[in-house]
């Protein structure tokens, strides 16, 4: 009960009191404020505390006999908010504290989170809404070196960093489905399932490796058959002929997609790594661009039946330069791993082949170092434009060359040091340098994966695919309403991703199993 005389107007309260003489309100023996206002002036205050004290200590004492059912309580702080506030200070007091990871587990099994978490194990495709890139379109391909779109993320930069992705993908796909490639004939066109059904592939492109495995491996494992071929088909080029997509994009782009390492000889390729001049000849100057040897070899050999790498993309190029000429147009080059590594030099040679060259964008996936400081400013005089998307825990982004960041070299270079460096850049044949910008991810960032994933996820493409898709800025955590499908990251990376998961999975394995909607031959891209 409250005091009725504390809600009377000042000048109205002797006539009440007289009205209300023969009444004598009584306070609650639980609640020391509620006792007469005469009684409350004459105690002592001292008693006073000690009697609230015991009050509070028999509530606390009531509250732990009967601990708040989880599921009422969060239903009576949904529909009353002006009591959560309230009831916050009290829960701190009785340390209730264990409360909340209950309830925190309570609403991951909850039907919402389950359903969430059903879709994005699914093979459903989803695909989603295309901004119009409009006139932005070249800020978007790199002309201003992506300056301000990185951190944090653009959506629509997002968007399009996964779309090239999956341009990669379906090159592995193609690949994968007949990687023999015959010694003794022309290679028969292929079929590569696009993602993007506004694009069509115009040309197959082929790596050559220059050397060769020794004779008694054929003798020791004659059934390797296709890993041990010279020759492999690496990629496609392909173009943009929707219109709608056209417009939306505002130019007409022309996509050059490299799978990763697959055979015998291109990991042998990858081992060669010693720095080379470009060119035959020797310069001894400070800035002598030079690359690895292996990639050098895989670009420039040419097979008994294909043409080099360099030629044959060279030439498509020129002649859909020629075919749409007078449109806008750009050259978007993009490669995952070995991949990556030839996309630079795909970019550094038609940088050059025409004069009036569209711009050149390349959009790299666990790129290897490819060159020295003198390619890397080779490739910028050129402006070539280079987005690098770096996993921190992908090793392969650290080689080859000394086991140096970036982030030092730029510090030691800044101590003034950068003399010496120089001088040990040209002399040096490990002297390499990243080129570009780089979109730095994180495995450790993603709620799904494992912190401690291996190397193999860590270099993983879907596993790129999915960390772009999560990622909003450098001090953020993983994207909530990411919504890139798991189910290619799951059944290739099962073993990396987080038990929480993948016993969840298991118990809606039935609906996947189950699922009879058509799957593309590439994921669909994620959501903004």
């Amino acid at each position: 009960m409250m005091q009725i005389g504390s809600t009377i107007p000042a000048n109205n309260l002797q006539l009440f009191q007289a009205r209300r003489a023969s009444f004598k309100c009584s306070g609650s023996p639980l609640n020391p404020f509620n006792r007469p206002q005469v009684q409350a002036q004459n105690a002592n205050p001292a008693v006073s505390n000690e009697v609230t004290k015991k009050h509070l200590s028999n509530l606390e004492k009531l509250l732990q006999k009967q601990p708040p059912d989880p599921e009422p309580f969060q239903k009576e702080s949904s529909s009353r908010p002006s009591l959560e506030n309230k009831a916050k200070g009290l829960l701190e007091a009785l340390n209730l504290a264990r409360v909340w990871p209950e309830m925190k587990a309570m609403e991951e099994m909850s039907p919402r989170h389950l359903n969430r978490l059903q879709r994005l194990l699914s093979k459903s495709p989803e695909y989603s809404p295309r901004n119009n890139l409009g006139n932005r379109w070249r800020e978007y391909h790199g002309s201003r070196d992506w300056a301000g779109l990185l951190d944090p993320l653009d959506e629509n930069l997002r968007r399009e960093v996964v779309r090239y992705g999956e341009f990669i993908q379906a090159a592995y796909h193609c690949f994968h489905s007949d990687p023999a490639t015959s010694a003794n004939e022309a290679p028969w066109p292929r079929h590569v399932a696009l993602p993007e059904k506004s694009y069509k592939v115009t040309k197959s492109l082929y790596a050559t490796s220059s050397i060769g495995l020794p004779k008694w491996v054929d003798d020791v494992a004659p059934d390797l058959g296709w890993m041990t071929q010279r020759s492999s088909w690496i990629g496609y080029v392909a173009v943009c002929d929707d219109r709608s997509e056209i417009e939306r994009m505002g130019r007409r782009d022309i996509v050059i997609a490299l799978r990763g390492t697959a055979t015998c000889l291109e990991w042998g390729e990858n081992f060669r790594n010693l720095l080379v001049p470009m060119s035959g000849d020797i310069d001894s100057s400070d800035a002598q661009p030079k690359v690895e040897c292996g990639f050098l070899s895989l670009f420039k050999t040419g097979g008994a039946h294909v043409e080099s790498l360099a030629q044959s993309v060279v030439e498509e190029v020129q002649r859909l330069l020629e075919k749409y000429k007078g449109e806008t147009l750009s050259i978007t080059i993009t490669g995952h791993s070995l991949g990556a590594a030839l996309a630079l030099l795909v970019g550094d040679e038609l940088s050059t082949c025409s004069l009036n060259m569209p711009p050149v964008s390349v959009f790299s996936f666990g790129g290897p170092r490819v060159g020295n400081r003198g390619f890397a400013n080779r490739l910028n005089a050129k402006n070539v434009k280079v987005l690098r998307i770096v996993n921190s825990q992908d090793i392969i982004t650290r080689v080859p060359g000394m086991f140096v960041s970036e982030e030092l070299d730029k510090q030691l270079r800044g101590s003034g040091a950068s003399t010496v460096l120089n001088m040990l850049d040209n002399s040096m044949p490990w002297a390499y340098a990243h080129v570009g910008t780089e979109l730095r991810v994180d495995t450790k960032m993603s709620p799904f994966l494992k912190p401690n994933a291996d190397v193999a996820c860590c270099h993983d493409l879907e596993a790129y695919l999915h960390l772009v898709d999560g990622f909003m800025a450098s001090n953020c955590p993983f994207r909530a309403n990411a919504k890139r499908s798991l189910w290619k990251l799951l059944n290739e990376q099962r073993s990396n991703v987080k038990r929480l998961y993948t016993s969840k999975a298991k118990a809606l394995s039935l609906n996947m199993d189950r699922d009879i909607m058509p799957m593309s031959s590439c994921l669909p891209s994620p959501t903004s």
